[in-house]
């Protein structure tokens, strides 16, 4: 799932990919809301609280959300970096890479914050996830070719409208068979926002009951997806 790309790409490592990656970032992601009530990767909502926030004076929490926005980008701008420098040196891995430097900085993140007291213990837990989820959601996107996106699902679920719709104008006359329902990629569709909303779940229980421990579950967890690709 995480070694061939293109025409060698199979829809079933994309599922593969959209169900771990998906679930880890929506755990994440729930936790980080749930630490300071601010999502990690949600740069939607962000971009309207950076509006809404200065519409009505308050600054400060404009300024949070907007670091958040800056951190997403510079995560996926740092995983783009990676891969486009391995594939230039023409050296492998360059993926399973990137899902290793988000599990060390998952690690990273988790070590800071345990030094740290409240408030600004949670203030840096998400916006160390922002960064580590910027950097994820780009690696996904590339080796998919933007067919799975794992830390946010506005586009899966608006994917999931247009998929419902060809199928109930299946069969009309006229209809563009390019255009036909295509089974494979909703179950790809609703496997990710599936993932994702469970993950959730998982993260805020996890988050009450072990803290900062998660970050370094789900460290391990992407580092188990990403060795046995390094090693092939």
């Amino acid at each position: 799932m995480l070694v061939h790309e293109g025409e060698t790409r199979t829809p079933e490592a994309d599922r593969a990919l959209a169900l771990s990656l998906a679930g880890v970032a929506g755990a994440l992601n729930t936790a980080g809301f749930y630490a300071v009530g601010l999502y990690a990767s949600n740069m939607t909502g962000n971009v309207s609280a950076i509006s809404d926030r200065t519409g009505t004076g308050d600054l400060l929490l404009a300024l949070q959300a907007g670091l958040l926005v800056v951190l997403f980008v510079l995560g996926a701008a740092t995983a783009t970096l990676l891969i486009r420098r391995r594939r230039r040196g023409h050296r492998p891995g360059a993926y399973a890479y990137g899902v290793c430097a988000e599990a060390i900085l998952l690690v990273a993140v988790g070590l800071l914050v345990l030094l740290l007291r409240e408030p600004a213990r949670s203030h840096a837990l998400v916006l160390g996830l922002s960064f580590v989820l910027g950097l994820q959601n780009a690696a996904v996107t590339k080796i998919s070719e933007s067919r799975v996106r794992t830390t946010h699902v506005t586009g899966m679920i608006t994917d999931i409208g247009i998929e419902l719709a060809r199928w109930l104008d299946r069969g009309a006359p006229g209809a563009d068979p390019l255009r036909a329902h295509d089974p494979v990629r909703l179950r790809l569709y609703l496997s990710t926002v599936g993932a994702f909303l469970a993950g959730g779940v998982v993260g805020v229980v996890a988050y009450r009951l072990v803290g900062v421990a998660l970050l370094f579950a789900a460290a391990a967890i992407l580092a188990g997806l990403a060795l046995p690709a390094l090693r092939r």
